[in-house]
């Protein structure tokens, strides 16, 4: 696909997300928050929903867990232009509550294309309800930083900025799973792309001698 044939795909999910009623949540938002950042991105986050903020600017992680997050990307040299951040649900649930299963779900096909026009090499998840998407029966605590590979990407739970923020103790893990995460991007990018597999080669008849032409 063309860089400007993704670019308008991508463009016309955002349009769909902000003009999107399928959940209640809807009926409260102040903007919708499809995700931001680059559709080359290597490095995806996923978050969980929106909150105050982000409602009020129609951008993801613009609060001070963004604000986390951004110093978690400087640190590893990087910044939100050369990512992609985006959440499960995309408009501000009442209060912040956690995301019910059917806003969940009512979201779900907007994020796998998402997803799949991005094709980021990791995914990253930054709370439990990205997390369940990947490891359904995963403890953050239990399995943050470790990567699970499957289909040619690399999927990798996080503890959420927010837990972080509210917990200090959590920061040296946090940081040495960003530096960790880094290094399994690039990695994967110094692979050689595996090459087309080579047609089998079918049984055939055995090749008819060639006819000797006679000189007279």
């Amino acid at each position: 696909m063309k860089p400007e044939e993704r670019e308008q795909k991508l463009r016309a999910v955002a349009q769909e997300i902000i003009a999107c009623k399928a959940c209640v949540l809807h009926q409260r938002r102040r903007k919708a928050v499809p995700g931001d950042g680059s559709m080359h991105a290597d490095l995806m986050f996923i978050g969980e929903g929106p909150g105050q903020y982000e409602d009020e600017q129609g951008l993801p992680f613009v609060g001070k867990s963004g604000q986390y997050l951004d110093e978690l990307l400087r640190m590893v040299g990087l910044n939100r232009q050369e990512v992609f951040i985006t959440n499960v649900v995309k408009c501000r649930p009442p209060n912040n509550r956690d995301p019910l299963p059917n806003e969940i779900e009512a979201c779900k096909s907007y994020l796998d294309r998402q997803i799949e026009l991005i094709n980021p090499i990791l995914i990253a998840t930054l709370g439990r309800y990205s997390m369940a998407r990947y490891f359904p029966n995963g403890k953050i605590t239990q399995i943050h930083g470790r990567p699970k590979f499957d289909n040619g990407r690399i999927y990798y739970p996080l503890f959420h900025p927010a837990a972080v923020l509210r917990n200090p103790d959590l920061r040296p893990a946090m940081e040495a799973d960003f530096r960790r995460m880094i290094d399994l991007v690039k990695e994967a990018k110094s692979k050689p792309a595996p090459s087309d597999p080579q047609p089998e080669k079918k049984d055939e008849d055995p090749p008819t001698p060639p006819k000797q032409l006679s000189l007279f």
